[in-house]
């Protein structure tokens, strides 16, 4: 009887799986009953857990092919990190809008006849595009709906406009609704660009009086003009809209330049290329050397110097647009040095300071970048009056600095 017993026992034990000696170890543990104040073995499964789940969020998560940040996201995202307030969310979602609009225009351009000249002279003396028309008033409808815009001046504007009191806001918006007008009838590049100060006294004009027509601004458009005449470095935010092969709305508000691409398929702007820097030397420049002989001969001696071979046996590449978006668009993504200089005939260059080479000067220096009018940084000239030009030499920071070396 002991025999059978024995022999049932030998067959239990030895039809049982074998087991490490850590289960042997573990299984007389996991029979007792843990008391609540234990510190021996709680502890150290937090503490392990806790461990794992820090270096699963470490690591780097894939990011998924349907996996997207629009606009409005990250600027409430921006919103509530508190680098800016509800009120200029407001507004740059506003100028967003505009830009889609005007991207919708011109990619229909042709077929819904807004080409060629509108017949018209803006206040630069030049001769209006349609959509140069057309888009200033998109701009300015979106703006003054937003509610949160209390002056706004464009280059196609003679003065500031006021916002009447009624759908009036704080911030000051400044923009060239379209840049490169000459491109739209061939389908080449254009842009948008717009520039954004901080709130000052509320100018209320009504610009619907008779004495419009006055040479002499009176006591409150002379103010309204005041609160619009700052230096670019007063700026809180600036950007451009790129029309081209793809639409790209760049932003900048003080902390890196951002840039989010137009999808067709949802109608928004979605992040592509976040906290872009600019290379700090490349072997572009983008002059219109059709004035070269208007140049002063320090100038011509720096273009000289590009067309030799350098080191590596290549001079410079000549790239020229004759668009300012699209050339800061790809010195931000690519380097190089564009220059808009003052000449014989133009003793303060062509480009104006307020809409356009302010904002785009606070964008390239927020990538990493120089701007400057060959004596001064350009954010640093206080305009005297609303479109003042100056000259321009803008892009990667160690070829800037050889323009200068070569301007002194």
């Amino acid at each position: 009887m002991a025999e059978a017993i024995l022999s049932s026992s030998s067959r239990t034990i030895s039809s049982r799986p074998r087991l490490s000696p850590h289960h042997f170890s573990a299984a007389p543990r996991r029979t007792k009953s843990p008391t609540v104040n234990s510190p021996s073995r709680i502890p150290g499964i937090h503490c392990q857990a806790a461990k794992t789940a820090e270096a699963i969020s470490q690591k780097k998560k894939k990011k998924s092919r349907y996996e997207m940040e629009n606009l409005t996201t990250w600027l409430l995202k921006q919103e509530q990190a508190g680098n800016i307030d509800a009120e200029l969310t407001i507004v740059l979602s506003s100028i967003s809008l505009a830009c889609k609009q005007i991207a919708s225009l011109l990619q229909r351009s042709s077929i819904i006849n807004i080409t060629g000249a509108q017949g018209t002279i803006n206040v630069q003396g030049e001769d209006q595009k349609k959509l140069d028309v057309i888009s200033n008033e998109i701009f300015c409808n979106c703006l003054r709906s937003s509610g949160r815009t209390g002056i706004i001046a464009s280059e196609e504007e003679d003065v500031p406009v006021a916002v009447e009191e009624t759908y009036s806001g704080n911030y000051i918006v400044v923009f060239d609704p379209i840049d490169g007008s000459a491109n739209i009838d061939t389908g080449l590049t254009t842009g948008s660009i717009f520039g954004i100060y901080g709130p000052d006294e509320q100018c209320l004009v009504d610009y619907d009086d008779d004495d419009d027509d006055s040479t002499e601004l009176d006591q409150e458009k002379q103010k309204c003009v005041i609160s619009v005449c700052q230096p670019g470095s007063n700026l809180l935010a600036a950007g451009y809209c790129l029309y081209s092969s793809s639409v790209v709305f760049t932003i900048s508000m003080g902390q890196g330049v951002h840039a989010f691409t137009l999808d067709p398929a949802y109608g928004e702007f979605v992040l592509t290329h976040e906290d872009i820097r600019i290379p700090k030397t490349s072997n572009i420049y983008s002059f219109n050397e059709g004035n070269y002989d208007l140049w002063d001969d320090k100038l011509k001696n720096y273009l000289n110097h590009l067309k030799q071979p350098g080191s590596n046996g290549k001079p410079y590449s000549g790239r020229y647009i004759g668009c300012l978006v699209g050339e800061i668009h790809r010195m931000l993504l690519v380097g190089g040095v564009y220059g808009n200089p003052d000449n014989k005939n133009n003793k303060n260059g062509n480009l104006r300071l307020l809409y356009e080479c302010a904002p785009m000067s606070f964008l390239i220096e927020q990538a990493g970048g120089k701007a400057t009018d060959g004596h001064q940084r350009i954010l640093d000239i206080k305009p005297d009056q609303i479109h003042q030009r100056t000259p321009i030499y803008i892009g990667s920071p160690d070829e800037v600095d050889k323009l200068i070396t070569y301007l002194a």
